[in-house]
């Protein structure tokens, strides 16, 4: 006879290894056998958490919802320097936008995917549908509320008979005085069952229970105002909750919710006096660098990355945002060295090849170039991704002189992403070298109604209305340009040619 273990011991020791579902299984029987046993409740409502648990720090992606139906007021016409929404008031020390490429929002693109890097506030409807925001996709996110409740229904699958705690019928109170049980019935409301109101109450009666000395329950009911938008609320109480017990992680909680009101200095603030107590604590580091870069301040940001990999060298997003920055500041044989770390720590698909096959071509090292690009496109997991290979294979191919290839690659880059305002650009460039005047017309026209932040196809379609005598257009053309990059010399020189045609006439 073999030796049995007891089956509690065995659900615990399933939980420890994070075979969650049959952790849960084995709860089940216990609690088919004997439904009052509370150590069994208890380690099966963390199992079924566990199973979907996000944690809510990073990740944060607020949707076409969020921004567009937002009440919070903010000023509109905010200081240079002291907002998010205003990217335009660079504080100078990164590449300009003829050198580093400017999301929709005006911000230098970074060099590692994260939530909200790409969005920025946009200015209307249209141009909030057309943003490309997730790592795996280029639709926007329609709300982030949404994507909470998916979680919430998908999770309703583990349990064949309906949920597996009614809600509606417990005793919040009666559980609000059992702390421990209190602790674990919170998280499987918030996160498997996502219903932030009764997670609310919960953590309301708890907190009280606790006669307001819990610092714990206090950062539970701030992550449920946030949830719910009130996110002055939330600042009060993870206010609280720091005064009680410091914490990493309120701290970037407390970050998250600066960010959504607007002040970045605000969190900037909050996250040094947050180094002073936790000296070399590399994600409010991080947060610090993540901030300037928000801010165009890509010289601060670059010092506080390196400042990350001092404390952790295996840090990839700072890896990442080193690399691109020597990258765009004309050092390629150095971004290669980053990439090539990023490498050698497994880290193995598209983007990085992409951009190592980049590196390699800046740098002059050909034999590695085209290799590289290769193994990008067959790693390629959607369409997106094998558009921007493509795309980058045109400049390839310009650089070494041919036009016919690079023609082809841009259209191979359209076949694959038909939103692609860089690909419609380029081609735009190469009919009118083809003697293409109204085909390179259309092209122009097409990317900058696509991406009316980038200011090429604004300049090029002015430059080419003027050789054929439309100096209508080409000012118009031309005043938008200069919006999208007003230190842009060839686009003022174009404006002052205009204006003097026009004082003519």
């Amino acid at each position: 006879m073999g030796l049995e273990m007891e089956p509690l011991l065995q659900a615990w020791s399933y939980f420890r290894r994070r075979k969650f579902q049959l952790c849960a299984d084995l709860c089940s029987q216990l609690l088919e056998k004997c439904p009052g046993h509370q150590a069994a409740w208890s380690l099966k409502t963390r199992a079924l958490t566990e199973m979907v648990y996000v944690d809510e720090i990073d990740i944060d992606q607020e949707g076409i919802a969020e921004m567009i139906l937002d009440e919070n007021a903010i000023a509109q016409v905010a200081r240079p320097g002291t907002s998010l929404k205003l990217p335009g008031t660079s504080q100078g020390g990164g590449p300009s936008p003829a050198v580093r490429p400017v999301t929709q929002s005006g911000r230098p693109v970074t060099g590692f995917v994260r939530p909200s890097t790409q969005s920025g506030r946009p200015g209307t409807m249209e141009q909030a549908i057309r943003t490309p925001r997730t790592a795996h996709t280029a639709r926007p996110i329609t709300s982030a509320s949404g994507r909470y409740v998916r979680l919430g229904t998908a999770s309703m699958l583990t349990n064949p008979e309906g949920p597996f705690i009614n809600l509606s019928r417990l005793n919040l109170a009666k559980y609000a005085q059992k702390p421990k049980l209190a602790k674990a019935l919170f998280e499987y409301i918030f996160h498997h069952e996502n219903d932030v109101k009764n997670a609310l109450d919960l953590a309301a009666l708890a907190t009280e229970h606790a006669q307001y000395k819990d610092w714990w329950w206090k950062v539970q009911i701030g992550k449920c105002y946030y949830r719910l938008g009130l996110y002055r609320e939330a600042e009060k109480q993870f206010k609280s909750a720091l005064k009680q017990q410091d914490m990493v992680d309120t701290i970037l909680y407390l970050a998250k919710v600066y960010f959504r009101l607007d002040q970045p200095l605000t969190a900037l603030h909050l996250f040094k006096q947050g180094l002073a107590r936790f000296p070399g604590e590399v994600t409010l580091l991080c947060g610090i660098a993540r901030i300037y870069e928000e801010m165009n301040n890509i010289s601060l940001a670059a010092e506080y990355y390196r400042e990350v990999l001092k404390q952790d060298n295996t840090h990839v997003e700072a890896i990442a945002c080193i690399g691109s920055n020597h990258f765009y500041s004309d050092q390629p044989e150095i971004a290669l060295r980053f990439y090539r770390r990023l490498l050698q720590m497994g880290v193995y698909n598209c983007q990085l090849f992409n951009n190592l096959g980049l590196c390699c071509f800046y740098a002059q090292q050909y034999d590695m170039t085209l290799t590289s690009l290769e193994r990008a496109l067959s790693l390629a997991e959607n369409e997106e991704e094998a558009a921007d290979v493509w795309y980058n294979l045109g400049h390839v191919a310009v650089g070494i002189g041919d036009l016919n290839l690079a023609y082809q690659c841009f259209k191979l880059t359209l076949a694959n992403n038909n939103d692609h305002a860089e690909a419609y650009n380029n081609l735009a460039v190469l009919e009118i070298r083809r003697g293409h005047i109204e085909q390179a017309r259309a092209l122009l026209q097409t990317a900058s109604s696509l991406a009316p932040h980038m200011y090429e196809p604004h300049f090029n379609f002015a430059a080419l209305s003027d050789q054929v005598g439309d100096l209508q257009r080409s000012f118009i053309a031309a005043q938008k340009s200069k919006e999208a990059f007003p230190g842009h010399v060839d686009t003022q020189q174009l404006i002052k040619q205009l204006k003097q045609h026009f004082a003519m006439l």
